[in-house]
């Protein structure tokens, strides 16, 4: 993404507790704020096209969009809930806290280092500069890859400057892909996709995004959708949901 109304909550099951809770007018602010973290890349003319998931928020998932407009810009009637499909090999505990390093994902040729995000004063989240477009940025204030807990890493789809950014092809995950993400402790947490989707910015999920989990998860958040000229921003969300292998 290219973001320019970047925005997060509190993420969630940091060793094993529930998400901590942010102050109500956050929680508010961010609602409606979204989560167009790299929306804007000051452009006047639009960008080649990010790939688009087939899932889209508001419809099945086992029905592609007929048309990429009426998909990107597809109403949603609530959130979706993240899959839960069985892991039976899954450590309870998950693993112990330790900073992400590096995100590697082989079926769009990822490899990228991982810095540390944090919240603005205002609230809104950090974003890897976009001089730095192909970094990916983890969400430091929830859960780490591998722990229990849904961690977040979130990147650019593209930049004026650079062109496709980390993150550009992002929509062209389907479940089943991995995602591993190299630690400091010498580990490597593996994720195995359970869905790629697309969200309005007005619709941002944000419970399924940064809420609680009883299980070690990932989500890995872009730009995408149809890319207005006007704002210098996406419509859209892409958004990976991924469960860690055992």
């Amino acid at each position: 993404m290219s973001w320019s109304d970047q925005t997060a909550t509190p993420a969630g099951g940091r060793h094993g507790s529930p998400w901590r809770a942010a102050g109500t007018v956050i929680v508010v602010l961010l609602a409606m704020l979204g989560a167009g973290m790299v929306g804007a890349s000051f452009r006047t003319t639009p960008p080649p096209r990010p790939p688009q998931p087939v899932a889209q928020a508001g419809a099945p998932a086992s029905t592609p969009a007929t048309s990429d407009a009426g998909a990107d810009q597809a109403p949603v009637d609530g959130v979706t809930p993240a899959p839960d499909l069985p892991a039976p090999d899954l450590p309870a505990a998950g693993l112990p806290r330790s900073v992400p390093t590096t995100i590697s994902i082989p079926r769009i040729g990822v490899r990228a280092p991982i810095m540390s995000l944090g919240l603005k004063p205002d609230g809104t989240l950090e974003v890897p500069p976009l001089t730095e477009a192909m970094k990916a940025g983890w969400y430091s204030s929830g859960a780490s890859p591998g722990e229990v807990g849904n961690a977040v890493v979130v990147g650019h789809v593209d930049s004026a400057k650079l062109g496709p950014a980390v993150f550009f092809n992002l929509g062209s995950l389907v479940k089943g892909d991995t995602i591993s993400v190299a630690r400091e402790d010498g580990s490597t947490a593996t994720f195995v996709v359970d869905e790629v989707t697309s969200y309005p910015k007005a619709s941002f999920p944000t419970d399924l995004v940064y809420g609680p989990s009883d299980k070690p998860g990932l989500r890995v958040v872009t730009c995408g959708g149809v890319f207005d000229s006007s704002a210098g921003s996406y419509l859209n969300n892409v958004i990976v949901l991924a469960t860690m292998a055992g």
